[in-house]
């Protein structure tokens, strides 16, 4: 029942806030305006990400309280969301926002979980279960490259109507059940947040969308599914294991692994945005926005169903 309110209340709170944001968004000229690169032709509302990280926030207070899996929620989306709405605000404006300060706070905010003790521990033998305890810049080391890499992997996915926001919802109910196989609440319940969060916010974002959750919202939720993993799986992982959250986020990861490899081969920067993503070369060959995205999520799914089945399979 917790877990169903919790749900229930992040969900409710998106729903309610997007439709008054979205309309202050339109009053401010807040917008993602039409360009070659964008799919979309009429200008789009951009404040859907202050609407994720509220519903969240909020939630996760009533139901979980202070935590230090909270607080590095709180603390890194804050960072995130701002600067985020500030390269939103750019976007608006029909300019670029410089990459560096993005860079900066991200990594900023990667240290977060760590310095409140979320991070990866070590790893255990799967053959005689001994476990290895990192030193400790190297837990430093791989929680940051972990988080930094998330945060900009849900990022990079957000090119279509309602993409980023489904894979989100489906990696967190991904995590939800792997945190129930694992005996974790709060984080069984931060996951739980997170999905009715992205499913609250689908309902506007879905072909043709309303609102765009921008990299505002993009960020955060690549935060928040990192830390997630973090604290339910990585922390004292064995080799084996290692795969589980892998594959419950392996959309988001295999498209970044492809994009960054094509943009490599094509000699462009690697933070340069294109149209090389997977989502865009589907579209080429002729399908739909709505038959990119659930083909998408077929594919998410079919990565989450491998996650649970090989954490079963290992006990």
């Amino acid at each position: 029942m917790t877990y169903m309110l919790a749900a229930l209340t992040s969900f409710v709170i998106v729903f309610a806030a997007v439709p008054p944001l979205r309309r202050t968004a339109l009053r401010l000229g807040f917008v993602d305006r039409p360009t070659s690169r964008k799919i979309h032709n009429k200008p789009i509302p951009l404040m859907g990400g202050a609407a994720i990280f509220a519903g969240c926030i909020v939630t996760m207070m009533i139901f979980i309280g202070i935590t230090p899996l909270t607080m590095s929620i709180m603390t890194g989306g804050l960072l995130l969301v701002g600067i985020g709405l500030l390269d939103d605000a750019a976007k608006s404006k029909g300019k670029e926002f410089p990459i560096w300060p993005r860079v900066v706070i991200y990594l900023g905010v990667s240290a977060i979980p760590a310095f409140l003790q979320i991070k990866i521990a070590g790893i255990a033998n799967p053959l005689d279960g001994a476990f290895v305890t990192f030193p400790v810049w190297f837990s430093w080391l791989t929680t940051m490259l972990w988080v930094f890499a998330l945060i900009n992997m849900i990022n990079f996915i957000d090119g279509v109507d309602g993409l980023a926001s489904g894979v989100s919802a489906l990696s967190a109910v991904t995590m939800l059940v792997i945190s129930f196989l694992k005996d974790q609440p709060d984080t069984a319940l931060l996951a739980v947040i997170v999905a009715g969060v992205s499913l609250g916010f689908l309902l506007y974002n879905f072909y043709p969308a309303k609102i765009f959750m921008g990299d505002a919202g993009a960020t955060f939720l690549g935060y928040t599914l990192a830390v997630i993993a973090v604290d339910g799986t990585f922390k004292k992982a064995t080799s084996i294991t290692l795969l589980v959250p892998l594959l419950a986020l392996g959309l988001p990861i295999l498209d970044t692994a492809i994009v960054m490899l094509r943009r490599l081969l094509s000699g462009k920067g690697l933070h340069r945005a294109d149209k090389l993503h997977t989502h865009h070369i589907l579209m080429k060959w002729g399908l739909s926005q709505v038959q990119t995205v659930s083909f998408m999520y077929l594919i998410a799914a079919l990565f989450a169903l491998l996650s649970i089945i090989l954490l079963l399979a290992i006990g």
